[in-house]
């Protein structure tokens, strides 16, 4: 294992961060170790008890674990970032927060800090930070649910309309200023003129946001590209006076072709669909039928099952994914990930009912929602080369890398609920969108 006090903190360059992690990128003389890869710390609370620090049997980071032993079971290892530990030191990292700190969001230096109780971090490939444009698109959903799990409330809007076009009316009903005609139906469609169209809805929502919109962000050498620098994009040889017009139909054909030659856009779109059959609200259902059989909970409300029609009020409903005595519900594990995906890239699995859910099977559910979810949120890198006025078909096609695979948690599903019902009922203009699932007939998934 590595030790980064190999190197100088002045090494190492602030990327970016996120809840749990933050990012520097290396930048200090050629190294075969470091060279290409980026560091992910993880972040303690501000205010929160320092930990003691762990001995050196201190396990690798969870993420490595759960991309060896889960994520590359269901991607090929080329579209995967490289993960390895490295070994910290609490000093090395002091120093390495007093000269960078500064460089993080004023409301991040609030919130959090570099955990300095840690023994290891992660090396990964830096997917953006080298000579060559690095597209980081988050596709979002990439299906319409299918209606046997529906409420009439929500069935029309549902099947017709995807979540995150949905999702953007409501945003802009709250936020004039949001504007985002991106739908995800079109990008994992399959269809070159789809496709097409999704690239420039995103670009548009790029203009728009001036570059702070999460669906599309664009770096070249490393650095953040902003709509008023697309001259950037364009290789050095190329004529200077090329117009951000013709840059853009450039890059839109590159990334157009990159996306189309890649498995990654249908094995996501497969995992989502296939992972979530129930929908939230058929997860939901589920769930509250688990708990009316649970024994615990007959004989806490025994009066009113034991009426034959209950005049008693219909007894409390614990929260979707809340754990309580009457319906256990523990966070998952790696170990319970592994298990999950046994089952689910098993030939058993093919045999289940989803118009019928079966209680014995919640758990199953839960996991797979959160598992579709977790497809459901994630990034892609495309990588291209600096463009040129060439015909596309000869620019070099780069493997596209899946990133942001975290698991999620049970105690997400009620915040979650809570989101869908707002999104669906929020959900009023004067004529629906129609969204085109370009894979619901080819996957056999709806009736």
């Amino acid at each position: 294992m590595s030790d980064i006090t190999q190197t100088l903190p002045s090494h190492w360059k602030y990327v970016s961060e996120g809840g749990a992690t933050i990012v520097f990128s290396y930048v200090g003389p050629p190294d075969p170790t470091y060279d290409g890869m980026v560091l992910r710390l993880r972040k303690a609370v501000n205010g929160s008890p320092e930990q003691e620090a762990t001995g050196e049997d201190e396990p690798d980071d969870p993420v490595i674990e759960y991309q060896t032993r889960c994520m590359e079971r269901v991607f090929p290892q080329e579209n995967l970032p490289r993960l390895q530990s490295v070994r910290l030191e609490r000093k090395w990292l002091k120093g390495l927060v007093e000269m960078h700190d500064f460089k993080r969001p004023e409301a991040r230096r609030g919130k959090d800090h570099v955990d300095f109780s840690r023994k290891k971090g992660v090396l990964a490939t830096d997917l953006v930070g080298g000579d060559w444009i690095a597209v980081e698109i988050k596709p979002k959903w990439a299906f319409l649910p299918s209606a046997t799990h529906l409420s009439g409330d929500t069935k029309m809007a549902k099947t017709q309309t995807c979540r995150f076009c949905m999702h953007s009316y409501m945003r802009n009903v709250e936020d004039q200023k949001y504007v985002n005609n991106y739908c995800p139906l079109d990008l994992f469609s399959g269809n070159v003129g789809r496709v097409h169209k999704a690239i420039d809805s995103l670009w548009d929502a790029w203009e728009h946001s001036s570059g702070s919109v999460n669906n599309l962000k664009i770096f070249a050498h490393g650095k953040v590209v902003k709509p008023g620098q697309v001259e950037r994009l364009v290789r050095e040889d190329v004529v200077a006076s090329t117009s951000p017009e013709k840059i853009r139909e450039v890059f839109k054909e590159a990334v157009c072709n990159t996306l189309l030659r890649s498995p990654v856009l249908t094995i996501i779109s497969r995992l989502q669909r296939s992972l979530d059959v129930l929908d939230i609200e058929g997860l939901s259902k589920l769930w509250r039928e688990a708990e009316l059989q649970s024994p615990l909970y007959r004989s806490a409300y025994a009066s009113y099952f034991e009426q034959p029609v209950s005049s008693e009020k219909i007894p409390p409903a614990t929260p979707l994914g809340v754990p309580s005595t009457h319906l256990p519900a523990s966070e998952p594990t790696i170990s319970d990930w592994v298990e999950f995906l046994d089952t689910f890239q098993s030939a058993g699995v093919a045999g289940m009912d989803h118009t019928q859910p079966r209680i014995e099977n919640l758990r199953y559910y839960l996991l797979a929602y959160l598992l579709s979810a977790t497809f459901k949120d994630c990034s892609i890198i495309v990588k291209l080369d600096f463009l040129g006025l060439e015909n596309i078909t000869e620019y070099k096609v780069h493997p596209i890398a899946v990133i942001d695979l975290d698991p999620k948690g049970l105690d997400r599903l009620q915040r979650w609920q809570e989101l869908d019902r707002g999104i669906v009922y929020n959900y009023t203009p004067a004529e629906r969108k129609v969204c085109v699932d370009g894979w619901a007939e080819l996957s056999g998934v709806f009736d």
